[in-house]
């Protein structure tokens, strides 16, 4: 059996067929002649190598509401004024 060496943009293309597009694993392996266990190892390693893409989306993610909750005490405080000298001006 000789050992097919595969570009890394195959590889991700084969991976995306599964993860993103949903196909199964046996009918992207026998349609690009690929072993199944050559892409679920594949797939390992990618999800391995896209698991800083995560960490870097939950930081963002975590910012985000840091700030969503700064803006919402700044509206409210700004609310409560707005009443307060709107109240004064009667």
């Amino acid at each position: 059996m000789s050992k097919s060496n595969f570009s890394e943009e195959f590889k991700r293309d084969a991976v995306r067929q599964i993860t993103e597009r949903g196909y199964p694993v046996a009918e992207v392996s026998q349609r690009l002649g690929v072993s199944p266990h050559s892409l679920y190892e594949w797939k390992k390693k990618f999800s391995l190598a896209s698991g800083n893409q995560g960490n870097d989306q939950s930081e963002e993610i975590r910012q985000l509401k840091k700030e969503l909750a700064r803006v919402t005490e700044e509206r409210d405080i700004l609310k409560k004024a707005t009443a307060y000298f709107a109240r004064d001006a009667k």
